[in-house]
């Protein structure tokens, strides 16, 4: 993606869970029949839970001509970084709005000293698995192997720290 076109990533902030919960329902709408009730629920977050996730770790929003078109957050466990809450808006997809997102992430867990990223994600989503897979992740056996009766699988991508 050319330098001009560069989403402008930056940390997320408070004022930003309104905006944050409505691109992620507007992300997985689309796939909401696929999803369990609760399952969905769990991944669109509302206003007050996208907040709370901001005081678990860290979430980013990527932005174009100043308006939120992507999300992703990571929760350090032990020397692992979980990717989640990973979306972009139907409209930016093919941009390289993820890829930009999943760089970003990867940046700060190697700054963090992590081995490893990893992520679980829906076999349905499936231009999301493709993402994931050239950024270099493979499926592994390990679970969560559903959300609320959705079914997962884990992905994982080895790290070097700096």
């Amino acid at each position: 993606m050319p330098a001009s076109q560069q989403p402008e990533i930056r940390r997320a902030v408070p004022e930003d869970a309104p905006e944050i919960a409505k691109l992620l329902y507007e992300s997985f709408v689309a796939f909401e029949p696929l999803y369990t009730v609760g399952g969905f629920k769990a991944t669109a977050l509302t206003a007050p839970q996208a907040l709370e996730r901001m005081q678990e770790g860290p979430v980013w929003v990527a932005l174009r001509n100043g308006q939120i078109w992507g999300t992703v957050a990571i929760v350090v466990k032990a020397k692992s970084a979980y990717i989640r809450g990973m979306a972009v808006l139907p409209s930016a997809r093919g941009t390289g709005m993820g890829s930009a997102l999943l760089q970003h992430a990867e940046k700060w867990a190697i700054d963090k000293q992590c081995v490893r990223l990893f992520l679980s994600t829906t076999p349905f989503l499936s231009e999301a698995v493709r993402l994931y897979e050239t950024f270099g992740f493979r499926r592994t056996d390990e679970g969560p192997n559903d959300l609320l009766g959705t079914p997962l699988f884990t992905m994982e991508k080895t790290i070097t720290p700096t």
